[in-house]
């Protein structure tokens, strides 16, 4: 893992832009803190900073290839799984090989293939190639956007890096949002390839970019495409099975320590025990962590956390044979203005999710100390459908994101319910610009002939969680983790799996009765039945009301300060929430304050210029 930032320009040099490129690769040096390096051209610069998880000695970048006619440079983060077996292809081709490294193989491959190389690519990463031979660069991403890859059109050429802050740093880029900006801020729904930041995109996941002197191409090399499935129950349970044997042992592969994110829910214990497993074969251990908080014995159930995850991630690291700790985080931590300053910046953005952001980046933080790896269950909910709203007949018959339902349906859920009125109404039309970016997706939708009407929407429903709402949890996953330095890997976003459950119907997804029943069954002999039998529950918060007392007070000081970031909300009733005790606080007022305590941190930060209109 790594963070990758460059510019290209044609009708100037950049032979002599050094500083400019060492000010944008600079702000990388969380995501690479073990190395960096800087190549220039007549017409590229390319940067790196990298976090040496295969390869120590040998995988140093920008790495390069000399060729009859020309030079060609690469600058890559992520990793290539299959590497080892492109590798020996590659060498039956006639390659020599001087590294270890995947990157190797990856420049290689695109020596072989062109740019058509994406295609043999197996894994998560965000690239750079320069070809001096025809002054092209071509910018590409992995197929589900695991790895973020930013890019901003110039008259002559183009910038971008692993982060919009890396793009931010160079002189032509000023920090503007505009009313789509704020759209994607406050409306939980992010449009591929759009950013927050006004001129600003994202690399769409599953797409090579190809700029030269002529302007920028767009190319898509995958996309979630329909096809008929023939599996029965138990065929695909088994299929399912076997494509995870084989995903999580490649995603295993590194030269550091290694361990797995342990929630004690269905995902992260299955893949706990697959690697367990595969480790112990060769006598290894595998290292497992959660995160809890210290009056956590007061838990309270409540509709999207209904069990505590330590209990049953203990239970798990017993069964599997783990080396296991629980991360115990206090309401101090949680609440401590340096760590929401830390999210923010990690994250370019005020996204207010508050203490879930604050715990991961805590866990993630106490984790490094001891590993540099770490496997991950995200995305198993979006490929297997485990959300609660997917199962509520309610959202089912409405033609919406369905998270989006289930927040307007209960609003105690929503960040936007303190959002300062006209703001959400005349400015933002939040409400229709949801409504339209749904109808926009669903016609990226492809159906089979003679489908149901319940089987239709379900797969909308699937489409809109695989490239709408896993690329902003896989987006906070990646900028937390790459903060401290760690990487971790998803082997749930496999292209093959989601490939094959995406066509998979929703009948047979849920065949038991539950959700996730796919992935019940191929785990079922590998768990304790207490965690094949546990509901799903989100990602934790504290529930300490010493927590909400500390949020209450940094908003009365905005309040009273006159901060410009509270001009976002009601006014009057964020004063009214944060006079009330602590246990009377709704859940809409306590993400309120998380929001606008972020955008406080947000505006002393980046200074954002606001255009609205």
């Amino acid at each position: 893992m790594c963070g990758i930032v460059g510019w290209t320009a044609f009708r100037r040099t950049l032979e002599n832009q050094r500083a400019v490129v060492q000010t944008m690769n600079d702000t990388m040096a969380l995501r690479g803190p073990d190395a960096e390096g800087i190549w220039l051209s007549r017409h590229a610069a390319l940067g790196h900073r990298r976090l040496a998880v295969i390869d120590i000695e040998g995988g140093t970048q920008p790495m390069t290839a000399q060729t009859a006619h020309g030079t060609v440079a690469i600058t890559y983060s992520g990793e290539t799984y299959n590497f080892t077996e492109l590798r020996s292809e590659l060498r039956c081709r006639g390659h020599v090989f001087h590294t270890h490294s995947d990157t190797e193989v990856v420049l290689r491959s695109y020596l072989e293939w062109g740019a058509s190389f994406v295609h043999r690519l197996n894994g998560m990463y965000a690239l750079a190639i320069w070809d001096d031979r025809s002054e092209t660069l071509l910018l590409t991403r992995d197929r589900l956007g695991i790895k973020p890859l930013y890019y901003y059109p110039t008259e002559d050429g183009v910038i971008f890096g692993s982060e919009p802050k890396a793009l931010l740093a160079h002189p032509m880029v000023k920090p503007v949002i505009d009313t789509d900006g704020l759209r994607n801020l406050f409306g939980f729904v992010r449009p591929p390839g759009q950013a927050i930041w006004a001129g600003m995109h994202e690399v769409r996941p599953g797409t090579t970019l190809q700029c030269d002197s002529v302007g920028i191409r767009e190319h898509t090399y995958w996309k979630l495409e329909l096809n008929s499935h023939h599996d029965d129950a138990h065929a695909t349970t088994r299929k399912v099975r076997e494509l995870l044997e084989d995903i999580v042992p490649h995603q295993l592969v590194a030269d550091v320590p290694r361990c797995a994110l342990l929630s004690g829910g269905l995902d992260s214990s299955g893949l706990t025990a697959l690697a367990g497993r595969h480790l112990k074969a060769s006598g290894q251990e595998l290292s497992t962590y959660t995160v809890d908080f210290v009056q956590s014995q007061d838990f309270t159930p409540n509709s999207l956390h209904a069990t505590r995850d330590a209990p049953y991630a203990r239970q798990v690291a017993k069964h599997v044979g783990t080396a296991h700790q629980d991360i115990r985080l206090r309401h101090d931590q949680l609440s401590d203005p340096e760590v929401r300053r830390a999210v923010v910046i990690a994250r370019d953005a005020p996204f207010g999710l508050g203490d879930p952001d604050h715990s991961l980046y805590l866990l993630f933080k106490a984790l490094r100390e001891h590993s540099t790896v770490a496997l991950s269950g995200e995305a198993a909910d979006e490929v297997f459908g485990g959300y609660p709203w997917l199962h509520d007949t309610r959202v089912q018959q409405t033609a919406m994101f369905p998270w989006i339902t289930t927040f307007i349906d209960d609003p105690s859920h929503h960040t936007t319910t303190f959002i300062d009125p006209s703001l959400f109404h005349d400015t933002l039309r939040l409400r229709e610009y949801w409504s339209q970016q749904y109808t926009d997706m669903v016609a990226d939708v492809a159906h089979i002939a003679g489908e149901t009407a319940h089987e239709r929407r379900m797969r909308e429903f699937n489409y809109a969680h695989l490239t709408r709402w896993l690329r902003i949890l896989l987006d906070r996953k990646d900028r937390i983790s790459m903060a401290v330095g760690l990487e971790v890997r998803v082997p749930f976003c496999d292209h093959r799996l989601v490939e094959y459950i995406y066509n998979t119907p929703w009948s047979l997804k849920t065949y038991d009765g539950q959700e996730k029943s796919l992935l019940r069954g191929a785990f079922h002999d590998l768990l304790p039945p207490s965690v094949l039998r546990r509901t799903k529950a989100l990602f934790p918060m504290t529930q300490e009301e010493h927590y909400v007392t500390t949020l209450q007070s940094q908003v009365t000081g905005l309040l009273t300060e006159g901060h410009q970031a509270v001009g976002f909300f009601d006014r009057g009733a964020l004063a009214e929430a944060a006079n009330l005790e602590p246990q009377a606080v709704p859940k809409d007022a306590r993400h309120a304050f998380e929001r606008v305590l972020d955008l406080a941190v947000w505006f002393s930060e980046y200074s954002p210029e606001i255009r609205l209109g």
